[in-house]
């Protein structure tokens, strides 16, 4: 039988079998994981077999419901998987048979802001950044989180790389920048890429950015595994799940 195991970093709180009901989480007592922290919405996600496959669920949680560090609404989950909410989370174990039925998922319970406490760690800081705006585009088809992400391959950047959520990415050495870049010669802004409906685009800033080898002329529709060179940086523009 698949089993939940709900941990607070090395230290096992609760584990439950998943068996004929759907498994929620949260602040309140009655759930069947509840999880003892503030920033924990009192019926923050559920976890239910659909189609013979384990689903989580966010119930419009106030931080968010994340597996294997990628904020979802709602997720097919697979063996050794993650679900992080608020310090917490849970490892999936679906070695073991699913029920051939659970019952329809509870409704979501609307939970007041001011109910539960926003989240301030350093480590969910940087994922709820990530995943807070609200043009970000899911793609479900496999039941996961699908985002632009900038790969560093090399260059003096203050990261190795950036999961891309806000409309504008500025890549540069300003405070403001999106991909921060080092040294003393970098300018504040040498590119830019923008969000739109139909994907995202490079732009221009201080400098003219190659793309596959070539300069651009002006704004420059990224595609999915494009390399990115611009002020001595060497970036992979790649979706991941």
């Amino acid at each position: 039988m698949a089993r939940l195991t709900l941990m607070y970093g090395d230290k096992v709180v609760k584990e439950v079998a998943v068996g004929g009901r759907p498994i929620g989480i949260g602040r309140a007592p009655d759930n069947e994981l509840p999880v003892d922290n503030p920033a924990v919405s009192n019926y923050h996600a559920k976890i239910y077999a659909e189609a013979g496959k384990l689903v989580v669920e966010d119930l419009n949680s106030l931080n968010g419901t994340f597996v294997n560090d990628l904020r979802v609404e709602r997720a097919a989950l697979h063996d050794g998987d993650q679900i992080h909410v608020g310090k917490h989370h849970i490892k999936v174990d679906t070695s073991g048979a699913l029920p051939q039925q659970m019952e329809q998922a509870r409704a979501s319970k609307a939970v007041g802001i001011d109910s539960t406490m926003v989240l301030d760690t350093k480590e969910r800081r940087d994922l709820l950044q990530q995943a807070s705006a609200f043009g970000e585009q899911a793609q479900f088809g496999s039941g996961r989180l699908r985002m632009a992400t900038l790969a560093v391959l090399s260059g003096k950047t203050d990261k190795k790389e950036y999961l891309l959520t806000n409309k504008l990415i500025v890549i540069g050495k300003s405070e403001m920048a999106t991909v921060r870049l080092k040294g003393w010669l970098a300018p504040a802004v040498a590119a830019q890429i923008s969000k739109r409906d139909d994907g995202y685009y490079i732009g221009m800033g201080d400098k003219t950015p190659l793309v596959n080898g070539t300069k651009i002329s002006g704004p420059h529709r990224l595609n999915d595994g494009d390399l990115i060179e611009v002020s001595g940086v060497r970036l992979n523009f790649l979706f991941r799940e």
